[in-house]
């Protein structure tokens, strides 16, 4: 049997942010696909919020996915037949939100696409799409957001811009995300850092404050 991950032991305190770095093939991806239910471990738990997410049914990860754990993706994954604005829509159509069109231009505008909700993906840029998935992973207020490799298919300078925003909108809607990356610049600006090797923690730095943020 192939071991991916081997005794891993990650508490992510609510509000805060944990980047997740190691080579390829280290366990990063996987540990995110069990922290959101996607994957089931063989051995050990998941909890949210002290919980056990990975004995519920598949609806029921369904139902948790949609109300409290949002998603950022490396390769955006907007649904190329809806404009952005119906992006945005969708997860908030999901959970019946009563105020869904006003929450979906409230979030485009906060990332800076008020002008762009009408266009699909295939006419916006890479980073616009990005912004986009966003302001969708937000919809909701999640409690918890995975976001993984959120700017590896950007630019430095796009990237830096996403990131940002990923940032401000962590703070205001007072988020805990959990963020995989290979980039060390990216992972400098969560309060934690989480380093995998071979499936095992090889070692974590501190917080913001320990680091004079």
């Amino acid at each position: 049997m192939l071991t991916i991950l081997d005794h891993v032991d990650l508490v992510v305190q609510a509000g805060e942010s944990v980047a997740i770095l190691g080579p390829s093939g280290s366990g990063k991806s996987t540990l995110l696909a069990l922290m959101a239910g996607l994957d089931r471990p063989t051995e050990g738990e998941v909890l949210l919020d002290g919980s056990p997410i990975h004995s519920l049914s598949e609806d029921d990860l369904a139902r948790l996915r949609r109300r409290r754990i949002g998603f950022v993706f490396q390769s955006f994954q907007l649904l190329t037949n809806l404009t952005a604005r119906e992006n945005v829509l969708l997860p908030l159509e999901l959970v019946d939100a009563p105020d869904a069109g006003s929450r979906a231009d409230e979030l485009l505008r906060a990332v800076g696409l008020g002008e762009r909700g009408h266009h699909y993906p295939a006419q916006l840029s890479g980073g616009e799409q990005q912004r986009v998935a966003l302001a969708r992973a937000f919809a909701t207020r999640p409690p918890v957001l995975l976001a993984d490799e959120p700017t590896g298919n950007l630019d430095g300078a796009t990237g830096a811009v996403v990131l940002e925003i990923l940032d401000r909108l962590r703070r205001e809607e007072g988020t805990t995300l959990v963020l995989v990356t290979h980039d060390t610049a990216v992972a400098a600006r969560a309060d934690r850092r989480v380093h995998l090797r071979d499936g095992r923690v090889e070692r974590e730095e501190g917080t913001r404050a320990e680091r004079g943020a």
